[in-house]
Parts: C-alpha cells; sequence; structure tokens
C-alpha cells in the first residue's frame, strides 16, 4: 500500500470515466497543468483536494490512496455472493451484496474469505418446525468468542449478533437452501451448507 495518492492511480482512474486533465481540473477547482503534474510525479495533490479528487475520480478516499480500486462483480445481487467485513478494533461487522471499499477505526477491511468448519468450530444444525436451531460449543469470553451467525440463501440474508456470555446459538427461519457462516474473533470465518 502506497503512503499517499500515486500519479499512475490518479491518471488510470481518470482515463477510465473518460475525463480529460482539463475536465478532472475543473471539476476540483486547480490547473490542468496541476494535473498533468501529478500524472507525471512531478509534484502531488495537496491534501485539502484529497477529498473532492476522490469524488471527481469516482472512489472513496482509501481507495485512491492505496491505489486499489474495488469493482462489484455481484450486479446481479446474489445474496450468496455476498462478502463480510469485520473490523479487528471495535468488532464492527459489514455486510455488501458485492466487494467493496470499507474502512472501520482507520483501517481498510479485508473481505473475509469463509472456511469449512475447523476442529472446535463445528456447529449443529436441528430442524425444529420451521427454523434451523444453530448451536455451537464454543468458548463465549470476552477475549474470544463467536461475533455472529449468518444464514444466506439466494435471495436473503440474515445475521445474528452474538455478545461474549451468551450462549452461542441461534434460530433462523428456514428460507430454502443456502450457507451457514459463523465468526470467531480470534479464528475468522467459518461456513457450512444447508
Amino acid at each position: 500500500m502506497n503512503s499517499y495518492v500515486t500519479a499512475d492511480t490518479i491518471r488510470r482512474r481518470r482515463e477510465e470515466i473518460g475525463y480529460t486533465q482539463k475536465q478532472l481540473a475543473d471539476q476540483i477547482m486547480v490547473s490542468d497543468k496541476a494535473v498533468s503534474k501529478w500524472e507525471t510525479g512531478r509534484g502531488l495533490p495537496d491534501i485539502s483536494l484529497i477529498e473532492p479528487l476522490a469524488q471527481a475520480l469516482r472512489v472513496s478516499v482509501a481507495e485512491l490512496l492505496c491505489g486499489q480500486l474495488m469493482e462489484n462483480r455481484n450486479r446481479a445481487a446474489n445474496m450468496r455472493r455476498s462478502c463480510f467485513y469485520v473490523c479487528p478494533v471495535c468488532g464492527n461487522i459489514i455486510h455488501a451484496v458485492g466487494k467493496g471499499s470499507f474502512s472501520c477505526c482507520g483501517i481498510l477491511l479485508p473481505v473475509l474469505e469463509a472456511e469449512p468448519a475447523a476442529p472446535g468450530h463445528e456447529i449443529q444444525v436441528e430442524v425444529i418446525e420451521t427454523d434451523y436451531f444453530v448451536s455451537l460449543p464454543h468458548p463465549m469470553e470476552r477475549s474470544h468468542y463467536i461475533s455472529f451467525f449468518a444464514y444466506v440463501t439466494q435471495d436473503t440474508v440474515v445475521l445474528r449478533k452474538l455478545y461474549p456470555e451468551q450462549d452461542a446459538q441461534t434460530r433462523f427461519p428456514i428460507a430454502g437452501p443456502g450457507v451457514i457462516l459463523w465468526y470467531c474473533n480470534r479464528h475468522g470465518l467459518f461456513q457450512t451448507r444447508v
């Protein structure tokens, strides 16, 4: 990750959206010569211009600074392709229908990759009436716990937030075939098909 916006990032994104240097310059109220200097590495945009520059280039400030532009390839919004992000500082959970660029507590969050259940993280799924009853014999201490369960089908996501000292269990109304995901604050995201 670069510590500041790079010449290549500005030029590449400007060309992708079809702007000339003059058009970009007019949007952020600088000269086209300034944009030319940024794109050739002979200067850098002032910090006060980073947010307007990101808006003009239709990216987030985080994407502009790191040089990695996220594109949602799940345009059909298939919920099974949902992505989860968790902040390691505050525990904030972010659900997105597709990949994106999300920050929390000053950290650019990576998308969580779900793994098959590992030893010590196997869930039990029982059908009780019209619900899945999901339970997991797992520590629920302040330093080690299951943060959430999620049930994801083609068109539905149900997220249940859990807290330390609570039982690691929940119920989901059965909505068809899908996956159940669960997140351990120490070991990451796991999944199983139902």
